[in-house]
């Protein structure tokens, strides 16, 4: 991976204001578990394309029942998204609807940062109102903003504040997911959106101290 792919992904922290989800469609039949749970590893989270893309973020459901996470997400007028629904806008931060109860306060989502490479995924943070990012930024907090109507899910327009990125950016990071195939192939297009990304990243310049005379 690029040094310019890896500044881009460790941008990823106040993307939470934004939708998040990585679960593979592959996965689904996952079970819930004896504590009321859906079971969630490691190798739940697959290559972010291998998801259903709606309007330049993906959704999946965990529990195969596709059918009626697609119909939310397409809605024009939000809906609640069934269990097991899955949502991600970038590779590294993801959101799982859990059964209903589980978590009033995140409207029974839970949220998960990742670590991703070729050898697969790692859940750095999972949990609800309490998990905080690398980078300090609350999942819950982004979210919450988002109005009734769109159960938690933030896109333009939906209440949540916005983020500095552009389709571009969301788009090359969705492409170079080191977890899919070809993603070392990066296009001319991608590779811009991602510089310009990394600029963002880029730490002030130190002013020059005064020069005092002597």
């Amino acid at each position: 991976m690029s040094s310019g792919i890896r500044s881009a992904f460790r941008l990823l922290g106040f993307l939470f204001a934004f939708v998040a989800l990585a679960p593979s469609a592959t996965a689904a039949g996952a079970a819930i578990g004896a504590d009321g749970k859906i079971a969630i590893s490691d190798r739940t989270f697959d290559c972010i394309s291998k998801l259903q893309s709606v309007r330049g973020f993906y959704v999946g459901n965990l529990l195969g029942d596709m059918q009626a996470t697609l119909a939310v997400a397409q809605s024009k007028n939000g809906g609640v998204y069934p269990v097991g629904s899955v949502i991600q806008l970038v590779p590294t931060e993801v959101m799982v609807k859990q059964p209903k109860g589980f978590n009033a306060a995140t409207k029974d989502w839970e949220f998960f940062e990742l670590d991703v490479s070729k050898s697969g995924t790692k859940i750095a943070k999972r949990g609800f109102v309490e998990v905080v990012n690398r980078f300090g930024g609350n999942c819950f907090g982004c979210h919450i903003k988002a109005r009734p109507e769109w159960d938690l899910v933030c896109e333009t327009g939906h209440g949540c504040d916005p983020i500095p990125l552009t389709p571009a950016m969301f788009k090359a990071l969705q492409n170079t997911d080191p977890r899919c195939p070809n993603s070392g192939k990066v296009s001319a297009e991608d590779a811009k959106a991602l510089q310009a990304l990394a600029a963002l990243s880029a730490p002030p310049p130190i002013p020059a101290k005064p020069v005092v005379a002597e």
